[in-house]
């Protein structure tokens, strides 16, 4: 099921081609495919009633902040997401904040940095610089929530946002 999902993911989100780093000449062209891969995505969500992320960057595109959610037991659980873009991107994978659930679950770092390194981060060594934040929200953020989301919620740790 996993790989199906996964496969699904790879080819409906484009591949990001230009190589480049917010220190190089290319990196408008680099923000542009990754623009372009966020609105795919974010209209494959919508289409699919699964819309869970809003975010957006500052003007040169190396930080971002937003919010993400997640829907369990009919209530939803919605967060402030952050990261910015490493200047050894796209080699290196952006480390995903959500400070707000620091020291709430073992799979997150100090400052609230999600833990991608075993599921996330050999697929996008693999990648080789072809992966791009559309793709570290749906193969590493959204199933990261779908774990530990319910798991802190049965433990306490987290409430609903009242609607």
């Amino acid at each position: 099921m996993a790989d199906v999902n996964f496969s699904k993911v790879i080819q409906n989100i484009s591949l990001i081609h230009t190589r480049a780093s917010p220190r190089d000449k290319l990196w408008i062209q680099r923000l542009k495919e990754e623009y372009q891969a966020l609105i795919k995505y974010v209209e494959i969500n919508k289409a699919n009633d699964s819309d869970w992320f809003r975010i957006e960057s500052n003007a040169d595109g190396t930080k971002w902040h937003g919010t993400c959610w997640f829907i369990h037991n009919f209530q939803r659980y919605e967060f402030k997401l952050q990261f910015e873009i490493p200047v050894t991107y796209p080699m290196t994978a952006v480390e995903l904040e959500i400070p707000e659930l620091d020291g709430k679950t073992a799979k997150m770092y100090r400052g609230g940095k999600v833990c991608l390194t075993t599921h996330f981060n050999p697929l996008w060594i693999k990648s080789n610089g072809k992966f791009g934040i559309a793709h570290i929200l749906a193969l590493g953020l959204s199933p990261w929530l779908a774990v530990e989301i319910p798991e802190m919620v049965d433990k306490g740790l987290i409430k609903a946002k009242n609607c």
